[in-house]
């Protein structure tokens, strides 16, 4: 099956350009609301201020429309093979309830024991201990009744079991602000530490839930470390393509069987800017549970076991010295086989 027989359809988030560089110009037939700003422009509130999305009627909620979009590009596909890409905004800022399910919220928060807001510093940071935010919590439970109706869409249409469905997320969430900002993040992520921004594993360690196309065998969880680039092989694969040479791992082979294994490899992470969440500049390797973060203000690295540290309290780098030096030397090699960049120290 090649490319061209596929409709193909993007609605949501883009971030990855501005004009020139939009869902139509990477190869999407229809593109509903993706252009170079990382958040809604208007607010999930009408008007959008979309130049990608024109406004529905007053009140619409944006989760929704992008849902209803979908629905229709489902209706309108029938059975000729298509790729959608719903990414939806929610839960990016600005943190604007679902007014269907705000009360839901409010009141269940009355009903729970830590329903006190908690907070710790980290960095230049203040991290946010427990979930307290009902807005926060409505926009969750709206993206969470719209993947089902598109599940039930699929299923209405009879493609559910012909269908390979991804959900994953770009980041960890937003826990951690920098303390200059004078408020809090909107949400939590213990017990793991830090949030988006942050290569603790509070900002890298993201939900992935995979249905391939013709799997009839039981749910199963499969505790193998992956990462983004991985999703591209996999979905050439499971959609029959020819697999070029490409970044990342076909993960196919984690649904074949419950023994399936990925070959042993290094997973890296490298982002050299300051966040608005307190992070600086660095970059991350994990090999096995092994897990180091190097800092590059203060050319200072942090060691975890993961294995036994999730939330990664205890640094090692010290009583490994070994184990440090190893994963420093690949993480280096890595960097500069991909020809990494790095921030440069300003004289001022």
């Amino acid at each position: 099956m090649t490319a061209e027989k596929y409709k193909t359809f993007f609605a949501g988030k883009w971030h990855l350009g501005d004009e020139g560089f939009f869902p139509e110009n990477q190869g999407f037939q229809i593109n509903l609301g993706g252009h170079h700003r990382g958040s809604p422009p208007g607010g999930y509130y009408v008007p959008y201020e979309n130049p990608r999305l024109t406004d529905g009627p007053e009140g619409e909620y944006l989760t929704d429309r992008l849902t209803d979009e979908s629905i229709r590009f489902l209706k309108e596909a029938k059975e000729e093979p298509f790729f959608l890409f719903l990414s939806f905004y929610t839960v990016h800022t600005p943190i604007q309830p679902n007014r269907k399910y705000l009360e839901k919220f409010q009141q269940k928060l009355k009903s729970v024991k830590d329903s006190i807001l908690r907070q710790k510093s980290e960095g230049s940071g203040i991290t946010v201990l427990n979930q307290t935010d009902a807005s926060y919590a409505s926009m969750v439970h709206s993206m969470d009744e719209n993947i089902g109706r598109i599940l039930e869409e699929l299923k209405e249409q009879g493609l559910y079991e012909n269908t390979t469905i991804i959900f994953t997320s770009d980041n960890g969430g937003l826990t951690t602000l920098d303390s200059a900002y004078g408020r809090l993040a909107p949400t939590s992520t213990i017990p793991l530490r830090g949030g988006k921004g942050w290569l603790y594993e509070g900002g890298i360690r993201v939900p992935l839930l995979i249905k391939p196309a013709g799997f009839s065998k039981e749910n199963e969880v499969r505790d193998v470390p992956v990462i983004g680039h991985d999703f591209y092989p996999t979905i050439l694969t499971l959609a029959g393509a020819d697999l070029a040479e490409v970044d990342g791992t076909n993960l196919s082979v984690l649904f074949d069987s419950p023994s399936g294994r990925l070959s042993s490899r290094e997973l890296v992470w490298h982002y050299p800017h300051y966040h608005g969440s307190g992070w600086k500049p660095g970059a991350a390797i994990r090999s096995g549970d092994w897990k180091l973060i190097h800092f590059s203000e203060t050319d200072s690295v942090e060691l975890y076991d993961l294995s036994t540290d999730l939330s990664e309290q205890t640094n090692l780098s010290k009583t490994q010295p070994e184990k440090r030096d190893e994963l420093m030397k690949k993480l280096k090699a890595a960097q500069e086989n991909l020809g990494a960049q790095f921030a440069r120290n300003n004289k001022n």
